[in-house]
């Protein structure tokens, strides 16, 4: 039985906790929202009870889970899912587009802070190279 494949396994890991964090920013509320850097717009949302900032959060904590899935999938520890290479792709993708705007956006933060464009695309890039050295480990197997 071949070893799973560690890259991927630390970008599910880690996939995993920002989806945990988001959980955080639902049930904490406001304080975390602006500690992770949601964007003051959202914060003050929360604190009003509007359901705008728990179902943007839950999408986004559904969406991290399910790729840290695919992660866990490619790397060999669980099952095979459906259209692995086309998702690993994207997801590579998405985060490493995501990396890499983010610093286009440190000096136009749009409503959030520098910092955390700043400190949220070098998470991206982590994340993202996590799944590019793991899929391309794992790639002809797939």
């Amino acid at each position: 039985m071949e070893t799973p494949n560690k890259f991927l396994i630390t970008a599910a890991i880690l996939t995993f906790i920002a989806a945990l964090l988001h959980l955080g920013c639902i049930y904490f509320g406001a304080s975390w929202y602006r500690f992770f850097g949601a964007g003051e717009q959202m914060a003050l949302l929360a604190e009003q009870g509007s359901w705008q900032p728990t179902l943007i959060t839950l999408f986004i904590t559904l969406v991290l889970t399910l790729w840290a899935a695919y992660a866990l999938s490619a790397a060999g520890v669980i099952a095979r899912l459906p259209l692995i290479k086309t998702a690993l792709v994207i997801i590579t993708s998405i985060y490493l587009f995501r990396g890499i705007a983010g610093f286009f956006l440190i000096t136009n933060p749009m409503g959030r802070s520098a910092e955390f464009w700043l400190w949220s695309s070098i998470i991206c890039l982590i994340l993202g190279a996590f799944f590019l050295i793991g899929t391309k480990q794992v790639w002809h197997k797939l």
